[in-house]
């Protein structure tokens, strides 16, 4: 089986990761039609399949991962990259030919079971089960190497696309934060290979540093404690924005070797905190940064469609300085965008709002990856 021909078995068209049977399809079905320029779902699939094909030539593709099953609280972001990308095309309609030109190239969605999560959680008789459900009329063996939930197809398509591709940026839309951990675990064997230091800045309300929740390895809370592990700690993974922990700052960076900078700070001195980060950044010798952007980091009153929205966060024009920032003066590897969950906006406006900065951070993000802009 070729990489590509695994890729069109793991994925699906953009905007279609959520299994959907009648409730809710009509509008998926309306918005792939719009990402793909296609009168039926049949052309909506072979030009999906022709994205494929794109993934040598790319500067950079973009990867949507709609599971909300290592999230906490409130749930819900499994619509986010659904909701995001429309919001981009409500922005710029031409979104997808834009970006083509950039050297962005949709590969479309990792295909979501719902109660699943990570292979590692399952057993062999529901992998086994799940296999047969998503992958019918694969022969034995090639199936039983395929993954079946949503961190595991990922970091395995992450994979397939750097064997295609090396030197392509990603730029996931999750999903909650657990979904950056399979890109952050792909960007490692990619950059690895090549022994090229690189770091992750991560704008977030919270720290995520646990070792395990509730005995659970892989989630929302602890994607960061094995990103840093990945990065060499070293202050290569910085945190922004946080201000929701139980314990202080100290805590983390002395147990982890993480370096943080809280909400408050960045608030007090706004241009002061961006040029500590890169001083920071550029001082420990990273080739290039992963930006995983929690929408969480931003304050609620501009972004409050999130399952743990917090007050006293980092405003819309710091987020979007740190970015340009980061793309001019050390480089961009990728990024995402996480935690979107529209449906728990309080309001529609809420909700409409979030959105709203949800693209502008995405566009940034793949703007300031790129080196040119779409709009």
């Amino acid at each position: 089986m070729t990489p590509h021909e695994e890729l069109a078995l793991l994925l699906r068209p953009a905007a279609g990761g959520l299994y959907l049977v009648s409730t809710g399809r009509a509008q998926q079905l309306e918005v792939q039609r719009r990402l793909y320029g296609a009168r039926t779902d049949d052309e909506v699939r072979a030009r999906f399949r022709a994205s494929l094909d794109r993934i040598a030539g790319a500067r950079a593709i973009l990867l949507g991962v709609p599971s909300d099953v290592g999230a906490g609280f409130l749930r819900g972001s499994n619509l986010g990259p659904q909701a995001v990308r429309t919001a981009l095309l409500e922005e710029l309609p031409d979104f997808p030919e834009r970006a083509r030109d950039a050297g962005l190239i949709d590969i479309g969605d990792v295909f979501v079971v719902p109660q699943l999560l990570h292979d590692d959680m399952l057993s062999e008789d529901q992998k086994a089960a799940s296999r047969r459900a998503l992958y019918p009329g694969v022969p034995e063996p090639a199936a039983s190497r395929l993954p079946v939930s949503p961190l595991s197809i990922a970091e395995r398509a992450l994979d397939l696309v750097f064997s295609i591709n090396p030197e392509v940026a990603p730029i996931v839309i999750g999903g909650d934060h657990s979904t950056a951990l399979p890109v952050a675990r792909a960007l490692a064997r990619a950059r690895g290979a090549r022994r090229r230091p690189w770091g992750i800045v991560q704008p977030d309300a919270h720290t995520d540093l646990l070792e395990e929740r509730l005995g659970i390895k892989y989630c929302f809370a602890t994607w960061s404690y094995h990103a840093n592990e990945l990065v060499g700690r070293g202050g290569r993974l910085v945190q922004v924005g946080i201000r929701a922990s139980q314990r202080p700052r100290e805590h983390w960076e002395s147990r982890y070797g993480v370096r943080q900078f809280w909400a408050a700070e960045c608030r007090a001195d706004p241009e002061a905190a961006l040029d500590a980060i890169l001083t920071h950044v550029k001082g420990t010798g990273v080739e290039g940064v992963y930006f995983s952007n929690d929408i969480d980091g931003t304050d609620a009153a501009h972004a409050d469609a999130t399952g743990t929205p917090e007050p006293d966060g980092l405003s819309p024009g710091f987020v979007v300085t740190l970015i340009r920032r980061l793309g001019r003066e050390v480089g961009l590897i990728g990024g995402d965008l996480m935690e979107v969950a529209p449906a728990l906006a309080p309001t529609p406006e809420g909700a409409a709002r979030t959105l709203a900065l949800a693209a502008r951070y995405l566009r940034e993000t793949i703007e300031a990856t790129l080196g040119r802009a779409l709009a």
